[in-house]
């Protein structure tokens, strides 16, 4: 079954038993995607409304990428669990002989790749949350600019979770161009988060004063 088909009290209750997954990675797509539902809650509180029309246009089209981002990261924690299930395949296989040992290798190091791939996916969605709610928050409906400063909150914090289980991935992966790229963009998704949720935090304490 698919972990997003269970209940808010299922999905918890299977978080926090001794099952390896879901783990960190589906907790950091799941707060992504709260995120994102709470930027397209400030949309939709904004489209339609006559006081707002100068945006209408451009707050339908964030509406729309509201939705597809958080969809995107529902899929996502089903593919962080897979992804770590096959890990520990690869773990498990047999390592009698040194052939063995260097098909299982090759297997760990592949599966590690997509290990790290899955939760950097998480963060690349949860940026682009951001992006959404600093937005949402500078031209959506005041009166729920504290849901768009929560979905930046909560997108910065997925952001760096997703961003821990990339790194520790990392560590068991040998091929250091792979490596390299894949540190340079987390400190690119680091910095840019960290601006865009100080800047919607700004945004929102402004209009709160």
């Amino acid at each position: 079954m698919s972990l997003t088909n269970l209940t808010n009290a299922e999905f918890l209750v299977k978080l926090a038993s001794d099952a390896p997954a879901p783990g960190g990675g589906g907790a950091a797509a799941m707060a992504g995607a709260l995120g994102a539902a709470l930027s397209s809650m400030v949309g939709n509180l904004t489209v339609g409304k006559a006081k707002f029309a100068a945006y209408e246009e451009e707050m339908d089209q964030m509406l729309a990428e509201a939705e597809a981002v958080r969809l995107q990261l529902l899929t996502l924690i089903d593919e962080d669990a897979k992804v770590f299930n096959s890990f520990m395949e690869a773990y498990r296989l047999p390592k009698a002989t040194e052939e063995e040992k260097a098909a299982r290798t090759e297997k760990i190091q592949a599966a590690a790749k997509l290990a790290a791939d899955v939760p950097m996916e998480i963060a690349e969605n949860c940026a682009k949350v951001l992006v959404l709610a600093k937005r949402f928050v500078e031209a959506g409906n005041p009166n729920v600019v504290t849901d768009g400063a929560i979905s930046a909150i909560l997108a910065r914090a997925a952001l760096r979770s997703a961003a821990y289980n990339v790194v520790i991935n990392l560590k068991l992966i040998k091929d250091a161009a792979y490596n390299e790229k894949m540190y340079g963009r987390l400190q690119e998704l680091e910095a840019k988060s960290a601006a865009l949720e100080e800047e919607a935090l700004a945004k929102t304490d402004a209009i709160l004063a």
